[in-house]
């Protein structure tokens, strides 16, 4: 048997918020402009991690918001529970429709490279 004793690695538990987006055609520049200024909201909450928000390839309208958080109730509670959440709302949700399905995610385990590989 063969050992990688650094290419793959238990962690913390982190919560992964998956959240498929699928915004309007002919709105992606808007959508992204206004993203990249909701981004700031979500940033100051408590419990907040970090954020991508990446491009489909194969589709143009499609988007995939990925957030990590401390505990699932910084999201479900803390975020959505507070007025940050009202202004995230108006600034991105009439881009999306259909408005998506949100899911989370415990990190089980994560491989990469060894160093000077």
């Amino acid at each position: 048997m063969i050992s990688f004793p650094h290419a793959v690695r238990s962690l913390r538990r982190v919560i992964l918020e998956h959240a498929p987006l699928t915004v309007r055609p002919g709105e992606q520049e808007a959508f992204e402009t206004a993203f990249a200024r909701a981004r700031y909201l979500i940033a100051g909450v408590p419990g907040f991690r970090r954020l991508s928000l990446s491009r489909c390839l194969e589709r143009d309208t499609g988007y995939l918001l990925l957030v990590e958080w401390e505990r699932l109730e910084d999201h479900t509670e803390g975020f959505r529970g507070s007025p940050v959440y009202q202004d995230w709302r108006a600034l991105l949700h009439s881009f999306c429709a259909p408005f998506p399905i949100v899911e989370h995610y415990a990190t089980v385990l994560t491989a990469e490279p060894e160093e000077g590989a």
